[in-house]
């Protein structure tokens, strides 16, 4: 997928929402780089299928069917961590995410969304970031080593006509949360950055319709929607040595959209 870059070779990373769409990919290019990985995803189906295709890459790979937005997933992530278990994580990709639409695809807007999907999006969109910086981040830092890499939104920028409010708003605050726990973990060696795509051709997207998708792509400079790969390619280099230096920034990855 990409040149070879340092700082992957036997370390253990864990990626969110693994199972499909971009959090797959992410997952798929860190074991291309040669690190071990575990997937964390609540469709039991999809974790597993991911951990085989990384299996076959001769990497070791390890499963947890967990919803991030659960406080009690931070047991989950310390049992994998106890001795015995996959090890100690080196690499984190916080990724899973939900963005409810209507029937036909399209977004609601604010006044449309009820308090149970609004909680239920920032529970799984910014509270299961947390939970996984809380669980991850001690043992980093005795460690004092280890890299974050945090999927925001383009719709977590500037106003988007695609995501509701809900999302949105959980996005713009992982930005803000990347820019905050990057300056805590700093002194430690640690880094912590976020990267925002814009649209991306998953299942999520596939929801709009063609129809929509298309505007999308006709206004995107670069005249096409973003694959996964895109966005896995720009967070093997912010986890990677080659991004030593960079710390608390949001990388966007959009295709020109929102110039």
């Amino acid at each position: 997928m990409i040149a070879h870059l340092q700082g992957f070779a036997d370390r253990n990373a864990l990626v969110t929402g693994g199972g499909s769409g971009i959090g797959r990919a992410i997952a798929l290019a860190l074991a291309g780089q040669g690190a071990n990985v575990c997937v964390l995803d609540i469709n039991a189906k999809a974790a597993e299928a991911t951990a085989s295709e990384i299996a076959q890459l001769s990497r070791r790979s390890a499963t947890i069917v967990h919803d991030t937005g659960k406080d009690s997933v931070i047991d989950a992530i310390n049992a994998i961590q106890a001795p015995g278990g996959f090890g100690e994580i080196d690499l984190l990709v916080n990724n899973a995410g939900i963005s409810p639409k209507k029937p036909d695809g399209r977004k609601r807007m604010i006044w449309e969304t009820s308090a149970e999907e609004w909680r239920a999006v920032i529970d799984i969109d910014l509270n299961g970031y947390f939970h996984m910086l809380r669980a991850i981040l001690p043992k980093m830092i005795a460690r004092k080593q280890g890299a974050v890499v945090n999927i925001g939104s383009l719709a977590g920028l500037r106003y988007s006509s695609i995501a509701g409010a809900a999302y949105a708003t959980a996005k713009c605050a992982v930005a803000g949360m990347t820019r905050q726990a990057a300056g805590e973990v700093a002194e430690y060696g640690i880094r912590i950055n976020s990267i925002a795509p814009g649209r991306i051709e998953t299942e999520m997207a596939a929801q709009a319709g063609q129809s929509f998708n298309e505007a999308i792509r006709q206004a995107t400079p670069l005249r096409r929607l973003g694959e996964p790969r895109d966005i896995a390619q720009a967070a093997i280099f912010l986890l990677s040595d080659a991004a030593s230096f960079i710390t608390g920034e949001t990388l966007v990855v959009s295709g020109g959209r929102g110039l």
